[in-house]
């Protein structure tokens, strides 16, 4: 995937949930494109990438579940750097695949903890940075499960998100800050490096994932998942100054599925 060296020369960026996936790849290109990049992430995991992207870069460790840890990490990268210009909301992610009939109370509330009080928590947190410099990005990552099968919690979660983005692009566009989001599709990548949940899945809960993998598809008119490159591409556009005339949409990033 092409990348464009210098476009965010002088920025600097937040990318949570950044030791792997979409956020690992958005987090190296921002920095290979020019920003300085805090890559925030509750793992130690998160280090590897920062080493990968230079010495330059921040590596935070915190929980973005809490409204303190958002804090921690808004915090330390305004003291490193002087400023925050963009922060890209990526943390989150189905933990169970279910008919909604079969989630417990806890692991309804564990999804949508995961997929969007990080989120909220985040956007509470650097909106006075923002407003204080004049201006900035968030980019939120949300997804085009808001329509599917045996994930109820969580596209209840991302429905939220989506409305975090609409809502705070009202508010904040007259103070020069810019709120978007992209809701990418199904999205092929290596093997987790931690999981999301660490009890192995039984047989039934194999099937109701291929189900889920299999309506991914078929919603899709490409008719295949996409890659982690195609989804930071998104997310970088939305996050230069090429779509400077842009806020307030989620964009679908899933093979022609709306989501």
């Amino acid at each position: 995937m092409a990348t464009f060296p210098g476009r965010f020369t002088g920025k600097v960026a937040i990318v949570t949930g950044a030791a792997q996936g979409i956020g690992q790849v958005v987090a190296l290109r921002l920095a290979r494109e020019g920003a300085r990049v805090a890559m925030v992430d509750r793992s130690n995991l998160v280090a590897d990438v920062r080493q990968d992207a230079g010495s330059n870069h921040l590596a935070i460790i915190a929980d973005l579940e809490s409204f303190a840890g958002a804090m921690e990490a808004v915090t330390r990268t305004k003291e490193q750097y002087g400023r925050i210009d963009i922060l890209v909301n990526n943390v989150g992610g189905t933990i169970w695949a279910k008919p909604f009939a079969r989630y417990e109370e806890a692991q309804i509330e564990a999804e949508v903890r995961r997929s969007l009080f990080p989120t909220l928590w985040c956007c509470r947190a650097v909106l006075p940075v923002m407003q204080a410099q004049g201006g900035g990005v968030i980019v939120n990552v949300s997804s085009v499960a808001t329509r599917g099968i045996n994930r109820l919690p969580y596209a209840a979660a991302k429905g939220g998100v989506n409305a975090i983005t609409a809502c705070l692009a009202m508010e904040y566009a007259g103070e020069g800050i810019r709120v978007c989001g992209v809701a990418p599709g199904g999205t092929q990548a290596p093997p987790r490096r931690i999981p999301r949940s660490t009890a192995p899945r039984s047989a039934e809960e194999e099937q109701w994932m291929h189900q889920v993998e299999d309506q991914t598809i078929s919603s899709s008119l490409m008719k295949r998942y996409g890659t982690a490159d195609e989804q930071a591409a998104a997310i970088l556009f939305l996050a230069s100054e090429e779509a400077s005339y842009i806020t307030g949409v989620t964009l679908p990033v899933a093979g022609g599925d709306p989501g």
